[in-house]
């Protein structure tokens, strides 16, 4: 070993994986917490999911509900939920890409759970 440097300190690297590590729950948890919307049909269907990507409510305007035309309103929610899906997949990026960047780009430290 050269006296001096060369070896990192061990206990110093778990710390920061460790705080890293939290850093990323926390994120976690507030996109959870976190509602975002998406639309679709100039705002006749409304899907709104949590920062997950989770369904967590659907608004669906009476002008959109045609009982011959039921394949078009079928279209509407799927795009209005792909979009609330990807608005939550961008505040993904925002909240949790510096702290991905900061383990290491997904790698981690080898021989730890992230």
């Amino acid at each position: 070993m050269i006296p001096g440097g060369g070896q990192p300190n061990m206990q110093q690297l778990l710390q920061q994986a460790q705080k890293m590590q939290q850093d990323l729950a926390k994120a976690q948890e507030e996109l959870a917490q976190t509602e975002v919307d998406g639309q679709a049909g100039g705002g006749l269907v409304k899907a709104t999911v949590n920062g997950s990507g989770e369904l967590r409510g659907l608004v669906i305007d009476p002008k959109a509900v045609d009982p011959q035309d039921t394949e078009t309103l079928s279209d509407l929610i799927l795009a209005a939920v792909q979009a609330a899906n990807e608005n939550a997949q961008a505040l993904q990026q925002q909240k949790l890409g510096p702290l991905a960047q900061g383990l290491g780009g997904g790698g981690g430290i080898p021989g730890l759970p992230f």
